[in-house]
C-alpha cells in the first residue's frame, strides 16, 4: 500500500488539490484467478497496475494528491483498500480494470456504479464522464459502452470496494477485454496503457470542472430484489458465448404474436443477460423481458424488470 502526496504549489487546474484514490484492481491472484488470463499468457492484475501507476504519475504533475491502494502485485484486502480511501477523505475512488468473457470478439468499455441510478448520482456522472473519454482518446470510435450497477455483476451487495466507499463519487472502470486477442497485445504495451491513463485524465478534468452531484442515502428510492446472473468463471462458458445470438434470436421472434414464441423470445433474453449481465445489451434485454411479461399478465413483474432496466443501466448521453 503506498501513499504519495503531490507538490500542489504553483499548480493550477481542476485536478490541483483533488485526492483521489487509485485502486488497481486484484493484484497477487495468478495461482487463484485462473480465469483472469488472456490468450497469450497477460494476466489482468498486471494491466490494472501498469495503467495505475502511468495515472498516478499524470495526476501528480496536475497537482492532485493520489491515493494508490497498491503499487506491486500484491493481493491487498478490500478492507485496507477501503479504509485508504475513506480516511484520507478521497474525492473520488477509481478502480482499474479490465474485462474478460467467453466471446474473443467482445471488446469495449464496461463502467459500473454501485446501487442505485438516481441514487447514486454523482458516481454515474463519472462513469459517463470515463466511458466517454475511453471512447474518444482510447478507443477514438464510437464503440459501443456499458454503464451499469454493480448490482448487475453482484446482485446481492454489489462490489466490496464500490459498497463500503459509498458516498465518494466511487466506479469500477474496465476499459477493454483482455479475453479479445488483438485487444490483448495492445495492452502489453506501455503506449498503450499510457493512452488509456490519458483517457482517465480527461475524464477526472472533466468530473471535477463541475458542481459535484449528489449522493442519496443506499435503497432511500428504491429496493429491488437480486437478478441472478453468471458468476465471472461461468461467464467464459459455451453458453456465454452465445450472448448476442440469444439476444439478437429473441428480437425476432418477440414479433411474433403466439405466445410460445413470446416465451421463447423471454428465455433467450433471460439467457442473453445471465450470460453477460454488464453487455451492451443487457439493458435491452431487461426492458424486452418487461415487454414480454406485461404481454404474458405478469403486470406486476413487468414494472419490476422495467425499472430494474432504468436504475441499474444508464445510457453515455
Amino acid at each position: 500500500m503506498f501513499f504519495s502526496m503531490a507538490a500542489i504549489a504553483q499548480k493550477k487546474g481542476t485536478l490541483a488539490g483533488k485526492v483521489i484514490c487509485l485502486d488497481a484492481g486484484h493484484g497477487g491472484t495468478a495461482q487463484t484467478d485462473q480465469y483472469r488470463i488472456g490468450p497469450t499468457g497477460e494476466r489482468e492484475e498486471w494491466i490494472n497496475l501498469r495503467v495505475a501507476l502511468l495515472l498516478q504519475k499524470l495526476l501528480e504533475e496536475k497537482g492532485a494528491t493520489v491515493l494508490m491502494t497498491r503499487t506491486a502485485d500484491e493481493n491487498i484486502p478490500f478492507d485496507d483498500r477501503v479504509r485508504l480511501a475513506v480516511q484520507h477523505k478521497a474525492e473520488v475512488f477509481l478502480s482499474i480494470h479490465h474485462n474478460a468473457t467467453a466471446d474473443r470478439t467482445a471488446n469495449f468499455p464496461v463502467i459500473y456504479y454501485h446501487g442505485y441510478a438516481s441514487e447514486n448520482v454523482a458516481s454515474v456522472d463519472l462513469a459517463r464522464k470515463i466511458a466517454q473519454a475511453l471512447r474518444q482518446k482510447h478507443y477514438q470510435t464510437n464503440v459501443p459502452v456499458s454503464i451499469a450497477s454493480d448490482h448487475t455483476i453482484f446482485p446481492t451487495a454489489g462490489a466490496k470496494v464500490l459498497r463500503d466507499t459509498y458516498g465518494i463519487p466511487a466506479v469500477i472502470a474496465e476499459a477493454s477485454f483482455f479475453t479479445n486477442p488483438p485487444e490483448e497485445l495492445r495492452l502489453k504495451t506501455p503506449d498503450y496503457n499510457r493512452q488509456e491513463a490519458l483517457a482517465y485524465v480527461a475524464a477526472l478534468e472533466a468530473f471535477f470542472g463541475k458542481q459535484p452531484q449528489n449522493i442519496l442515502p443506499k435503497n432511500s428510492l428504491h429496493t429491488l430484489p437480486p437478478f441472478k446472473a453468471a458468476v465471472e468463471a461461468e461467464r467464459m462458458g459455451e453458453t456465454a458465448k452465445r450472448w448476442l445470438q440469444d439476444y439478437q434470436e429473441g428480437l425476432a421472434l418477440m414479433k411474433s404474436k403466439d405466445s410460445a414464441a413470446q416465451q421463447q423470445a423471454y428465455d433467450l433474453f433471460t439467457r442473453s443477460v445471465r450470460s453477460f449481465p454488464d453487455s451492451y445489451v443487457a439493458a435491452a434485454c431487461h426492458q424486452h423481458r418487461a415487454a414480454l411479461l406485461k404481454k404474458l399478465g405478469k403486470p406486476e413483474e413487468a414494472k419490476q424488470e422495467a425499472l430494474r432496466a432504468k436504475e441499474f443501466y444508464v445510457k453515455l448521453k
